[in-house]
């Protein structure tokens, strides 16, 4: 029939998205034998289909007509189910792909921000805060990429899921691997003040659904603040009007701290490639966190997982596990300052960069109750965590265990139906 394109043709060409115009294809006279439902009238090339193992749709031309008139013939329950099989296995892949070169793209940048930092003299206290942001890059990556392609529910997901994740990883798990983590009574009040600030902010702004620019500016001062109270020197604290006992406790308190963060992070040896080594780093990041968030929402969206589980227990467990590795690292070291400092930095970037700064352009999504339980369970361990360290001016592996069941029962309140 001249003019009428043959099965041949058109299976070749056809995407999975093209099973209408098949549905004509297989519709047209003497394009598909009339004696066999859904066989082409090529019988003698059948042996050559069953020479593959693979989904005949992988097959040469004949084959891949065949499959697609049985899917035709069997119903839209079984159209392009190996196909889809394919696609889901292709997005697992990627996932596993984005996430290694994601996680160890990572890795590589906070060790030369660390040399960088080294070569300027900044401070501990602003030299934990770059190290803790290049460590967050791939969850506030994801949380941006997530924002950016309007998936605003698993951006807040990844956010908030990863902090509730950093506390029962870093200090949860850390205290168990160490048996024990010391901590001074005035460390635990300098970090936990901006943590619980921090998180005070976060429930407010995200259980109202507004307010992301007036959030991002109050987190963003207490953290210069906390910068500024933390670097400034004893005179300069005191010409600011800080009572004199207000300040020998503070300088106290940084002074513990930075004791410890000088000998957990202190800077490598120089290299001549590091500013090029961390920039190339960062793009990888970007690439491979914006292929984890994509192929994840695939994968959620055909198992019909939510958009909130995805954020909060998938992307937010895979993107925190260096800092999870580096948190039981410093815990078997004895490093509980620089252990709580890492958590509390992490946690307060995440908010910062890739919660609130997005936010502040695309909006807040309005959670459901799996997203308000996300969120009340970041501030509930956070708040948790910190209670007992400083009531037992530490953590051993019975308050560590308490976190981590605490988390536990976070996790499995996202789990129920």
């Amino acid at each position: 029939m001249a003019g009428v394109p043959t099965a041949r043709s058109v299976a070749d060409a056809a995407p999975v998205a093209s099973l209408n115009i098949l549905r004509l294809v297989a519709a047209t006279p003497g394009v598909l034998s009339p004696m066999v439902p859904g066989s082409f009238a090529i019988p003698d090339e059948e042996p050559l289909c069953s020479q593959y193992r693979l989904p005949r749709q992988l097959g040469p031309p004949a084959c891949r007509q065949r499959a697609w008139a049985d899917d035709l013939a069997e119903g839209p329950g079984r159209q392009g189910s190996d196909l889809i099989a394919l696609l889901v296995g292709s997005d697992v892949a990627e996932f596993v792909a984005g996430a290694l070169v994601s996680l160890t793209a990572s890795a590589i940048l906070v060790s030369r921000i660390e040399r960088l930092a080294g070569r300027l003299g900044i401070s501990e206290a602003l030299l934990g805060l770059t190290v803790a942001l290049a460590a967050d890059s791939p969850e506030i990556t994801s949380a941006v990429t997530a924002a950016y392609h309007g998936q605003k529910t698993i951006g807040i997901g990844v956010v908030l899921g990863s902090n509730a994740f950093n506390v029962a990883a870093l200090l949860g798990l850390g205290s168990i691997a160490a048996k024990r983590i010391a901590l001074h009574r005035r460390v635990v009040l300098l970090e936990g003040s901006l943590a619980i600030f921090v998180a005070i902010v976060t429930i407010l702004s995200v259980t109202a659904s507004t307010g992301a620019p007036v959030a991002l500016a109050l987190v963003a001062v207490a953290v210069v603040v906390y910068l500024v109270l933390s670097a400034a020197s004893e005179p300069l604290l005191l010409r600011l009007g800080i009572p004199a006992r207000a300040v020998g406790w503070l300088r106290a308190a940084v002074h513990e701290e930075e004791e410890e963060l000088s000998a957990a992070i202190g800077p490598l040896p120089r290299g001549r490639s590091d500013l090029a080594v961390a920039l190339g780093s960062v793009a990888a990041i970007i690439v491979a966190s914006a292929a984890m968030e994509r192929s994840a929402s695939a994968i959620g969206e055909h198992f019909g997982v939510s958009e909130i589980i995805i954020g909060a227990l998938v992307l937010a467990g895979v993107t925190s596990l260096p800092n999870a590795v580096a948190g039981v690292f410093l815990a078997r070291r004895g490093r509980g300052a620089a252990l709580l400092s890492e958590t509390m930095h992490s946690n307060t970037l995440n908010v910062l960069a890739g919660l609130f700064l997005p936010a502040s352009f695309v909006g807040l999504a309005r959670l459901s109750a799996h997203g308000l339980a996300v969120t009340f369970s970041y501030g509930a361990l956070t708040l948790l965590a910190l209670g007992l360290s400083y009531a037992g001016r530490g953590l051993d592996r019975r308050a560590g265990t308490a976190i981590i069941v605490a988390y536990a029962g976070f996790v499995a309140v996202m789990l129920a139906r």
